[in-house]
């Protein structure tokens, strides 16, 4: 995996989010559907620490519901 690997993840994030300012899923839901992969689609733990890392730089945040971990931009 190279960095423009987790770039264009981080990419397709914040322009998912920029068009569905109110959108929130978890790391499956953001994985399979807000990422038009170009090829096959990085493993979910790869998806998952990027999410912590944009989490951890105050452009996401998480909202437990149901025993799930749901992610959303961060407000």
């Amino acid at each position: 995996m190279q960095a423009q690997d987790l770039e264009f993840v981080r990419n397709s994030i914040l322009s998912y989010l920029q068009a569905r300012p109110n959108s929130a899923d978890t790391v499956e839901g953001i994985q399979q559907f807000w990422i038009q992969w170009r090829d096959d689609a990085l493993p979910l733990s790869v998806v998952s620490g990027i999410l912590e890392t944009m989490r951890n730089a105050g452009e996401l945040e998480i909202v437990n519901l149901g025993g799930r971990t749901i992610w959303c931009a961060a407000r």
